[in-house]
């Protein structure tokens, strides 16, 4: 069974930032698409994956030019797996064995600058020495990123090559002499192409080129006619001779071509174990990459199954808000099994802080670093997240009827170290059986080994029998005087986020028995509605 379905990975943020970690090799791109999380049993791995991060960060710091470097090697990588897969079976292309060659010298040049800082790197992520199978490809050992059927490649190759060009240079020298004549008798300029160009409309020029016995027509247009040198029989002789040697060229060059092929497969699993390698570190750098530009840490893995972090912050949402210039309030948080509920009003950050606990507890179990000040956290077996969902909307469900359906599949597929995150349970139904409804879930879910952290706006079921309730602190300690002053000549749109900069998005332990703030009707007072309204609301709480 998979950790979590894909809605979950989008709710929680974890989508967002993996499509937000930069790969530069199609092997590191290839491993993040098929990542695999780490689960339950597998706290030691998940250790040392840590502990890779952590000496490939010190690398980066400490040497940025030679990071940088390895990024330029990355870049220029291309995806030659399955041209090395077909490499025993068939001959390759030039542009095939070209390709293959340039991501050999890559890794050649990746394997030195790892080698030069071994006490940086990994043991897993050296790469296979593949200098016998460059050799192959470059007998010259020059390592320039070309590729042509060198003639030390066949002892024939040189013969035949040598021979057309002799007969290339004696057609040339012909046509020279055969050009001097004609320039001299006709009185002609030929270009050095050995052609020359009239306009049709010239017809009694054109008349008078064509009566020339050493020239033939090679091309014409509706604007004008090419004529040619005509070649004279020993050319001719020649032409023949070099399309034979061509002709010979050719077989002997797929001859050379499918025996570098098969040279060069007996490598193959070296090839592809370093494919793989590259791949490795690549997708390491770039989370190590992310990890310092959005001060992520490492967490501590245990094996109790627990949740606690500080100063947590969800990436998608912070991102959005330092785009608008706005600061993120951090929330920390402490869940083991059982039930947390977080009750507040409506502005108050409870889904975000929902979202955060899924996104910490994914990213830590996909490898990742942690966005927060510490962490402390036992892995999961499922983790799945109830939030409004529009493609059950699509299917003609209501959204009480999609909330139902989804909250069975969760309760149908929880197991033992399970994360269930809920936001606003039973809220498309009305307020009597929806808090009937949370109460007997709650009542369910207590005494199971999951951690189930509920959103909530009914206060009452919070602070119940081993059920935790965590309140958000919302306007609590706002200076009213101060933000009415604020908020007296803004416009509607202003007003929202006057309040929200007022609002105390970290989360407190509420006691059994404490009094609840009642936000919901600050807020409502804040912006303008009817004191008759709030002061009657007021009675109705009593």
């Amino acid at each position: 069974m998979r950790l979590a379905n894909e809605k979950t990975r989008r709710e929680t943020g974890l989508s967002y930032v993996m499509q937000s970690v930069y790969t530069a090799t199609p092997f590191g791109v290839k491993l993040m698409k098929e990542l695999v999380p780490f689960m339950p049993g597998q706290e030691e791995q998940l250790k040392e994956e840590f502990l890779r991060m952590e000496r490939i960060s010190m690398l980066m710091n400490q040497h940025p030019k030679t990071a940088d470097i390895l990024y330029e090697c990355f870049m220029e990588v291309k995806d030659c797996t399955f041209t090395v897969e077909r490499s025993g079976k068939t001959a390759l292309s030039v542009v095939e064995l070209f390709e293959l060659k340039s991501l050999l010298i890559l890794m050649e040049k990746v394997r030195k600058i790892l080698l030069e800082n071994k006490e940086y790197i990994p043991e897993e992520f050296f790469l296979e020495d593949i200098e016998p199978a460059l050799d192959i490809l470059d007998p010259a050992k020059q390592r320039m990123n070309t590729f042509y059927i060198y003639d030390e490649f066949s002892e024939r190759l040189g013969p035949l090559r040598k021979q057309k060009r002799e007969l290339e240079v004696a057609i040339r020298k012909e046509q020279k002499k055969t050009k001097l004549y004609i320039e001299e008798k006709y009185g002609l300029e030929i270009s050095p192409k050995f052609e020359y160009v009239v306009s049709k409309s010239m017809v009694h020029l054109l008349a008078t080129i064509s009566q020339i016995p050493e020239l033939c027509i090679k091309d014409e247009d509706y604007m004008n006619t090419t004529f040619q040198i005509k070649p004279s029989a020993e050319v001719r002789d020649w032409m023949q001779k070099i399309e034979e040697l061509n002709q010979e060229s050719e077989e002997e060059e797929i001859l050379v071509r499918s025996r570098l092929s098969k040279e060069v497969s007996v490598y193959k699993k070296e090839i592809l174990q370093n494919c793989g390698k590259l791949g490795k570190l690549d997708f390491t750098m770039g989370k190590v990459v992310y990890a310092q530009k959005h001060q992520c840490i490492k967490p501590e893995i245990v094996k109790q199954h627990l949740i606690e972090f500080a100063e947590g912050r969800q990436l998608e949402v912070e991102d959005i808000l330092l785009s608008k210039g706005k600061a993120y309030c951090p929330v920390g948080i402490s869940l083991s099994d059982g039930v947390t509920c977080i009750t507040g009003a409506n502005m108050g950050g409870k889904t975000v802080s929902l979202k955060l606990v899924g996104l910490i507890q994914l990213l830590a179990q996909y490898g990742f670093y942690v966005p927060c000040s510490q962490a402390r956290l036992g892995l999961c077996n499922f983790i799945q997240i109830l939030i409004g969902d529009s493609q059950s909307l699509e299917r003609g469900l209501s959204s009480f009827g999609s909330e139902m359906e989804e909250l069975k599949e969760i309760l149908d597929h929880s197991t033992s170290q399970s994360l269930i995150l809920i936001d606003e349970i039973a809220s498309g139904t009305n307020p009597i059986e929806g808090l009937a409804l949370t109460k007997s879930l709650i009542d369910y879910l207590r005494e199971k080994p999951y951690i189930t952290l509920i959103t909530t706006h009914f206060d009452d079921v919070a602070g119940r029998n081993k059920v935790k309730n965590m309140q958000v602190i919302g306007l609590e300690n706002a200076d009213f005087e101060r933000l009415d002053k604020e908020i007296k000549y803004a416009n509607r749109k202003e007003r929202i986020n006057i309040i929200a900069k007022y609002m105390d998005y970290r989360l407190k332990l509420v006691e059994s028995g404490e009094e609840i703030p009642k936000d919901a009707l600050n807020i409502a007072k804040i912006l303008g509605l009817n004191a008759e309204i709030i002061n009657k609301a007021k009675e109705y709480l009593n």
